[in-house]
């Protein structure tokens, strides 16, 4: 070989080499997608980018079918991640809170006392949240692999076959979940399952926001308003009455745009007691359409719509952080650093005959579909 030709090659074996780095790099402001290659339960973990033509990004990993990180542009065009979460894998096996941006499931959410009767058969959950069973039970949809499917630059379709039995719960489940980053910088969620047997479901993503920027604070000055005329009561243990009360005159009144910690340190109120702050089911008012929320970030400007198919909506306000989870970028979980709006049926429906029903059937398709929008004001 003359020393052209080992020039040539040269110059092609550099080019090869770049662009395996490129491939391996990170995204910036998204973890390393090597911190999320690992091995769980004999099945592979990964971590799947998207992208649109705005510059907005997310990552989402199979371990949970979680979404990790997204991050959108802030009202001075600095690419912000308003998403909790961890920088690796093992933080997610590992830390104390692992719901952060997972789809849970079978039954996110709680039933009283780990028990419901459906065709005349009383199954029987794990008491995984004092004595009732909450997000599916002791190993939930957060807590499998997934397997992913990469659909391009901008979406990832990930699914899970719940066999019958799994967590005390009838039929085999095959659930299909498809997150799409669209150019006008919206976060979709596609919710599909089947059965082979009557079951319940309940199915959301559990995200964690912070419109700021994860790590950056408190929420209390993000301004939320919810399409919701009505709220689900709960007693001690965050299991609904089976009512359906008026937000009217109450602190659960976000019918128009009010600070999230406005009246949050009510602690005369039954209810704000009993959550610890908010950690409640509203009735969205789906005559008004299928917007359920918005919620602005008081330094970012970040402006974040969330619509939904589901008719109700869970509003979280991160009571139970406490600091011990190191987050992305070498931060800590602080009180009430973020909130979480589930969009979702109602708790404990299997025990309400007056909610509206989760059952699904052999022969029927369950769809869902939640959107989280986001754009400056």
């Amino acid at each position: 070989m003359n020393r052209t030709s080992f020039f040539f090659l040269g110059i092609f074996a550099g080019l090869m080499a770049a662009c395996g780095d490129r491939a391996d790099a990170p995204v910036q402001g998204l973890p390393d997608p090597s911190a999320f290659r690992d091995t769980v339960d004999g099945q592979s973990t990964s971590l799947y980018l998207l992208k649109n033509k705005n510059g907005a990004a997310a990552a989402i990993t199979n371990y949970g079918a979680r979404l990790v990180s997204l991050i959108v542009p802030d009202k001075n065009g600095v690419l912000t991640d308003v998403v909790v979460g961890y920088d690796n894998i093992s933080n997610y096996l590992h830390q104390p809170e692992t719901y952060f941006g997972a789809i849970v499931g079978r039954y996110g959410n709680r039933i009283a006392k780990g028990r419901f009767q459906l065709d005349s058969n009383t199954y029987t959950l794990a008491a995984n949240n004092g004595p009732n069973s909450l997000h599916g039970g002791k190993k939930g949809f957060s807590a499998v692999v997934w397997t992913a499917r990469q659909l391009g630059d901008s979406a990832v379709e990930l699914s899970y076959l719940s066999k019958d039995g799994e967590e005390g719960y009838p039929g085999n489940l095959q659930v299909r979940v498809t997150y799409t980053l669209t150019d006008e910088t919206a976060l979709r969620i596609d919710y599909q399952a089947t059965t082979d047997k009557a079951t319940v479901l309940n199915l959301t993503n559990h995200a964690y926001f912070n419109l700021n920027g994860q790590g950056s604070g408190p929420i209390y000055d993000h301004v939320l308003k919810l399409n919701a005329d009505g709220y689900t009561p709960v007693d001690s243990t965050l299991i609904p009455t089976g009512k359906i009360d008026s937000v009217a005159g109450t602190p659960f009144d976000f019918r128009q745009p009010t600070a999230i910690g406005a009246r949050i340190g009510d602690t005369g109120n039954q209810q704000i007691r009993y959550g610890k702050g908010y950690d409640h089911n509203f009735v969205l008012d789906k005559a008004r359409g299928e917007v359920a929320a918005t919620v602005k970030g008081d330094s970012s400007g970040i402006l974040m719509t969330v619509s939904t198919t589901e008719p109700g909506i869970q509003f979280y306000t991160g009571n139970f952080m406490n600091g011990t989870n190191p987050i992305k970028g070498g931060k800590k979980d602080v009180y009430r650093s973020a909130f979480c709006l589930e969009t979702q049926h109602f708790p404990d429906s299997p025990n309400q005959p007056s909610f509206p029903s989760t059952v699904l059937k052999p022969g029927e398709t369950f769809h869902s579909t939640t959107e989280y929008r986001f754009s400056v004001k």
